[in-house]
């Protein structure tokens, strides 16, 4: 595998959507992110998070896998931090995660982002351009089938 062709790839890709990307020399977990951050998403505060979570994990290289880490980012978007503590302590989004990614092998999705129409996939961060013809391309089929 060429790591560092593949970094150079991603901050280019970054750099060209305006996302903030900082040198990594680890890989956390984020499963305990994920279930928080549907919990922020009933919560009205979802794209807040995620966005949060993004930047302290791909920008500030924070272990998104710590309670602590977590809290600090609920806090910081407004959340409770009790009731962000109780999601993460008693595992409330463990079974709904567990269906998401259940369902995501269903569909073989194996890279993060997928965008997926019918049974056609676009893997991995993209520029605009790509995505604005993915889904011309794909939109226009399915309706030329209806």
């Amino acid at each position: 595998m060429d790591i560092e062709g593949m970094k150079a790839r991603l901050r280019e890709t970054a750099i060209g959507l305006g996302l903030p990307l900082g040198e990594r020399d680890r890989t956390y977990n984020s499963r305990l992110a994920q279930e928080l951050g549907l919990w922020a998403e009933e919560e009205g505060a979802g794209d807040a998070f995620h966005m949060a979570a993004f930047k302290a994990y791909f920008a500030d290289g924070h272990n998104i896998g710590q309670i602590s880490v977590l809290l600090e980012l609920a806090s910081a978007v407004g959340l409770s931090v009790e009731t962000a503590a109780d999601v993460l302590n008693k595992r409330l989004f463990r079974e709904a995660v567990d269906q998401d990614w259940d369902y995501a092998r269903k569909l073989a999705i194996t890279a993060v982002p997928t965008f997926l129409i019918n049974r056609d996939r676009l893997v991995g961060a993209q520029p605009y351009e790509m995505l604005e013809n993915f889904v011309t391309t794909h939109g226009a089929a399915k309706r030329r089938r209806n």
